[in-house]
């Protein structure tokens, strides 16, 4: 008996015990998760029973200079989602197969979503409200209140699809620009995103009495930009017409600006891409092969379509470049323009024995003034007035001109130009650059750089946007012109545009001559890159001369076809069309 209490009291004893040090282990825990722990977990615990939903903002118009034709804007759209803590069991499968009918969805993908234990899960995305009214018809036919998730959303549309794609760009399946002004101005563009917060209970279900917590999004800011829908739509065209007659197996691009303000009225690519369709091939020759490539030869094929050539890619200028030598020569007073007789073409001339020809060396031009060098196109002319000028001042002429940076144009993926260090450039390459060769540059920075002989002489900024607008208020912030210095007299710019009328009455841009307009103009032709038997041929346009609005450059990437690729081959009819339309437009 004794032995059966002694054996009692010792159970009891470790009992106490064992209850000791369990209480003392939960205290802990407790005290742990209260003390260390808490902050932590009340997140968690409102993550988990706070249901969050995004309202995506309606993302900025983008408007061409009028203000009236809208280039791209965003439709209303909607986004439908589930709730799957809140659907009943029973109802799981029939949501699924309704929503697989109204979207055309995979039903294995859908009914895996609709029965996950998870507090949301997005069924589609971007649908017009047409389909989004069939799935409210249904759910109120079949009783369903909670569970289904519909919210507007945005989606963007060009309604012009192929007009100025390689300016404007495009955006991504979330709203994100991607390229162009849509990427250089998605933080301007995109808004802010709003919100719906629903409490629920632990289980994810809904606690209706707590209702919703609706923050609004704000709508992104509308742009304007500086392209004319109209003067787009005529350098588009005849840029295609061009490429296609001369055979251009690197397509072509052309830039119009204001010299005066420095606005890109209009830049276009050939080929160019659907905006609305932006990662679907955009030529027949990449269609048809399209199916062959591997992921990463699409990718490339892409970035390429993508690619402005205007401001992403370097070329040498060829003689379009002997206005720079020129200006420079009239400016630091080593020539003038009309004097007889002054300069003799013997075919070429040497350079640090080194002879370099004339294009034209099989009959040379003879005895020339710097207007008839410049109208004939005369290398060794242009050759010798780059050494009377030297090295050290050459180069300031390029920086002043430009011609050594970046133009700053609001645009993604601006290359800069290629030149060979001052200090180790020679006598050769000296003359190299003198006629425009064995350098590169972008168009966009030889367009800057002869804005600056048509406006009189000053270097201005491109501008491609010239408003932004709130679209909430109507406030209105004005993109300023910027005028970057002077560059040359104002007496240097008249001389030089007189000298371009010239080349275009009389001498190579004799094509681009057109009645009742007083049009001035440099051809160009250069090798594009050593030994590739391939050319650019380039024609730079000012009209009219006696008061400059337009700057004009063309450039063709190795035309092919029967009229060769000479600069002055091709018939600049655009520029006529592209003057015309400034008219009506003024």
């Amino acid at each position: 008996m004794q032995v059966t209490n002694i054996s009692r009291k010792r159970r009891m004893k470790n009992m106490l015990i064992v209850f000791m040090i369990i209480f003392i282990a939960l205290s802990t825990r407790v005290g742990f998760i209260q003390f260390v722990q808490g902050s932590e977990l009340e997140a968690k615990a409102y993550v988990q029973q706070t249901l969050n939903r995004d309202i995506n903002p309606k993302r900025g118009t983008i408007y061409d200079a009028t203000g009236k034709n809208i280039l791209a804007v965003s439709s209303t759209v909607e986004t439908v989602s589930v709730n799957p803590t809140n659907i009943a069991k029973e109802d799981k499968e029939k949501i699924a197969t309704a929503l697989c009918q109204i979207f055309d969805l995979d039903y294995e993908t859908v009914l895996k979503k609709v029965s996950k234990r998870s507090s949301i899960e997005t069924i589609v995305k971007k649908q017009d409200k047409e389909k989004t009214d069939e799935l409210r018809i249904w759910m109120k036919e079949n009783n369903i209140e909670t569970g289904i998730n519909i919210d507007e959303d945005t989606k963007r549309y060009y309604p012009y699809s192929n007009l100025a794609s390689h300016v404007i760009g495009f955006c991504g399946s979330d709203n994100q620009g991607l390229d162009g002004i849509e990427a250089a101005f998605d933080e301007t563009l995109k808004g802010e995103k709003g919100s719906i917060t629903k409490i629920t209970d632990a289980k994810g279900g809904e606690i209706k009495e707590e209702g919703e917590d609706y923050i609004s999004a704000v709508d992104g800011k509308d742009l304007v930009l500086s392209i004319d829908m109209t003067i787009q739509s005529i350098a588009e065209k005849y840029l295609k017409q061009a490429c296609i007659d001369n055979v251009c197996t690197d397509g072509g691009n052309v830039i119009v600006m204001n010299p005066k303000t420095g606005d890109i009225l209009a830049m276009a690519t050939y080929p160019d891409y659907d905006l609305n369709e932006p990662f679907e091939p955009n030529t027949e020759e990449l269609k048809n092969m399209w199916e062959e490539l591997s992921s990463q030869e699409k990718n490339t094929a892409l970035q390429q379509m993508w690619r402005n050539k205007a401001i992403a890619d370097t070329y040498e200028p060829g003689s379009t470049f002997k206005l720079i030598t020129a200006s420079a020569a009239l400016e630091e007073g080593i020539t003038t323009t009309d004097k007889e007789g002054e300069f003799t073409c013997t075919g070429g001339i040497e350079i640090s024995g080194v002879r370099i020809r004339c294009w034209r060396y099989y009959r040379p031009h003879g005895s020339e003034s710097l207007r008839q060098a410049l109208m004939n196109s005369c290398n060794p002319i242009f050759i010798g007035l780059g050494q009377k000028l030297g090295v050290e001042t050459y180069y300031n002429y390029l920086e002043k001109f430009g011609l050594l940076s970046k133009t700053g144009v609001d645009l993604p993926g601006e290359a800069g130009s290629i030149f060979i260090d001052e200090k180790k450039a020679g006598p050769i390459e000296l003359a190299t650059i003198s006629f425009g060769q064995r350098f590169k540059i972008t168009p966009l920075q030889l367009v800057r750089a002869v804005s600056a002989i048509a406006n009189g002489g000053e270097l201005v900024k491109p501008r491609i946007v010239k408003q932004v607008i709130d679209s909430t208020t109507g406030e209105i912030e004005e993109i300023s012109v910027e005028k970057l210095g002077r560059v040359i007299k104002e007496e240097t710019s008249k001389s030089i545009l007189s000298m371009m009328e010239s080349v275009v009455q009389e001498g190579t841009g004799k094509n681009a001559n057109v009645k009742g307009y007083a049009i001035g103009g440099k051809t160009g032709t250069s090798e594009d890159g050593v030994n590739t038997n391939k050319y650019v041929a380039s024609f730079i346009g000012v009209a009219s001369i006696d008061d400059p609005e337009i700057v004009m450059l063309v450039t063709l990437y190795n035309p092919t076809g029967e009229g060769g690729h000479q600069g002055g081959a091709w018939f600049i009819l655009s520029l006529h069309n592209i003057r015309y339309s400034k008219s009506l437009t003024a």
